[in-house]
């Protein structure tokens, strides 16, 4: 390699890395790496058509597994977990149609965040406005399951105007009634419990006002506690503390941190918090407690390199899964705070990006700053397939995504959607 020059392996020829030395074709090192980056992603799309697939594991196909599973050379569980994955690595991309009441609205705006409820029959969805802010919407899932993969998208105009960073479905009057939503206002930042029937399409004249809304610093992050112990709260991560929000009596507890609370998730067998910082620190708080000076309130604490993005909790709650802004994703046993597992691939540098466990399939989804959303196996980390986008990779266009066996409710659809740009993808699994 020779400093300020570059080795175009076609041509069998230096260039020079300089902009404007050359008037007609300038180039710098991002170009050259989004030209190979943007290559790649087109190989890999053409092999995804044509059904190339490969198996991550040697001589697993379904004829094989099934004899092993009649000989006793395999447990149930097993089975199961080798099933899906061949599932996972057979899946097709197929593009949904977004109808809406509005039908100037629909498909216009650029996804920013999908969130599904509990039992994945709606997604509430995040999109850039052009003029700035966001819109908010509800795009049913029911009609998933027919062949003509359409869905239902409505939203509410009354309430979009500010930039969200996180969201949850929060379950106050059943469940997932509410939605949390933390971001951006004018000045400072805002937080707000909304009612999901504001996205109804049976009483569009009916606007039920926000349950709870105040100014706050910039939010980071939400959770919803589903813990009787500490029922009716929220938690917002916030700058340098930890703000945990009773909706119903009006009370807060502050928690300060040394550092950014980027990501949140309640427990639900006990009635205990937990946080990723910009710092790499990973805590609990058992929300019970008051805040005191010169007492520790922190429990548990695990230390990352860098920033953690996103964590999630187990079913059990003896694990906790993290990722940060270097790439890492870690598997942390919680009763001896040691790293027992770790997941090689993901690429992340300085994105808030969330991580998507499904135990009852065996799989971790996590979708990358270079666009590609990658599927791993739970058990043995081992990855098992990458999806690359459908859209050119750019900061603006990191796809949102969400997995389930049962897409639309109990008798839904199995698979992958993933949204990206103004467009919704449905990834079949089955």
């Amino acid at each position: 390699e020779l400093p300020g020059f570059y080795y175009d392996s076609e041509k069998n020829c230096y260039f020079r890395l300089l902009p404007g030395h050359n008037n007609y074709n300038p180039l710098t090192k991002e170009s050259i790496q989004y030209k190979a980056m943007e290559c790649k992603r087109l190989r890999l799309l053409e092999e995804e058509e044509k059904q190339k697939k490969k198996t991550t594991r040697a001589g697993l196909n379904s004829s094989a597994l099934l004899q092993k599973r009649q000989l006793g050379l395999l447990s149930s569980t097993s089975y199961c977990r080798l099933v899906h994955e061949l599932k996972v690595n057979c899946m097709q991309r197929r593009k949904i149609e977004i109808h809406s009441p509005d039908s100037s609205v629909a498909g216009t705006n650029n996804f920013k965040i999908i969130v599904a409820d509990v039992a994945c029959e709606r997604i509430f969805t995040v999109n850039d406005v052009e003029h700035g802010g966001c819109k908010y919407g509800i795009i049913n899932l029911s009609g998933l399951g027919k062949e003509s993969l359409a869905v239902e998208m409505y939203d509410n105009l009354y309430f979009t105007n500010r930039k969200v960073n996180s969201v949850c479905w929060a379950s106050l009057t059943h469940p997932d009634s509410h939605l949390c939503l933390m971001g951006i206002a004018e000045t400072p930042g805002c937080a707000s419990l909304l009612p999901a029937s504001l996205f109804s399409s049976t009483n569009p004249g009916d606007r039920p006002g926000m349950l709870c809304s105040f100014k706050i610093s910039t939010a980071w992050s939400c959770a919803w506690c589903l813990n009787p112990q500490a029922d009716n709260c929220f938690s917002t991560g916030l700058t340098r503390r930890v703000l945990v929000t009773n909706v119903v009596t009006g009370h807060r507890q502050t928690f300060g941190t040394s550092s950014d609370v980027l990501a949140q998730q309640f427990a639900t067998q006990t009635p205990m918090l937990y946080n990723g910082c910009r710092s790499g620190e990973i805590f609990s708080i058992d929300v019970r407690q008051r805040s005191r000076k010169g007492q520790s309130w922190k429990a548990i604490r695990l230390f990352h390199d860098s920033a953690v993005t996103s964590i999630r909790l187990l079913e059990a709650e003896h694990y906790l899964m993290a990722a940060d802004m270097a790439g890492k994703i870690k598997l942390w046993d919680l009763r001896t705070a040691k790293c027992v597992q770790q997941y090689k691939g993901h690429h992340n540098e300085y994105a808030l990006l969330p991580l998507h466990v499904n135990e009852e399939e065996g799989l971790l989804t996590a979708v990358g700053q270079d666009c590609y959303t990658r599927i791993w196996s739970l058990q043995d980390a081992q990855l098992l397939r990458t999806i690359p986008s459908p859209h050119p990779s750019s900061k603006d266009a990191i796809p949102s995504v969400v997995f389930s066996s049962r897409l639309g409710g109990s008798r839904g659809v199995p698979g992958l959607l993933m949204a990206v740009r103004q467009d919704l993808y449905h990834f079949s699994y089955n």
